[in-house]
């Protein structure tokens, strides 16, 4: 299975909230992190925000955090929203639908693919805080240690 860029981001972006210090951040600067476009960027924060994983605070001081602690961040739901998990092949047409059972075996693999991510928080991928932290350049006067907030 191949995710998708906009998840990739998706992850990007909420790796990079994850392991930072308190505060929040711009779009700019996480978009300039990873060398992502600001547009892309923007696309996946006003999903994410819109279904309550991030919060954006409009304004000269404004920015983005975590809308909740990292611990409370399940992958799987995510995952499900940012891919669209149905229909990997396109069955229609096709003359042997009717018998074919490969979609069975396909919608197996999904929930298998989503069980696995299921079982993993976004604390779990900002564990080194403090190395992640050095690799997007985060100050080191403001750091939190290597705590999951």
């Amino acid at each position: 299975m191949r995710l998708t860029k906009y998840t990739d981001y998706a992850m990007r972006l909420m790796i990079y909230l994850g392991s930072r210090p308190q505060g929040l951040s711009s779009i700019r600067e996480i978009s300039e992190a990873f060398s992502i476009s600001q547009n892309h960027m923007m696309k996946v924060v006003q999903d994410l925000a819109n279904a309550g994983f991030l919060v954006s605070v409009r304004g000269r001081n404004g920015g983005i955090r975590l809308a909740r602690p990292a611990n409370e961040i399940n992958l799987g739901a995510l995952l499900r929203q940012t891919e669209e998990l149905t229909d990997l092949i396109d069955c229609e047409g096709c003359r042997i639908a009717p018998a074919c059972t490969l979609p069975v075996v396909l919608s197996e693999a999904t929930a298998a693919f989503v069980a696995v991510f299921e079982k993993y928080s976004l604390a779990d991928l900002v564990r080194g805080r403090s190395a992640l932290g050095a690799l997007l350049g985060f100050g080191t006067e403001d750091r939190q240690g290597d705590a999951v907030l």
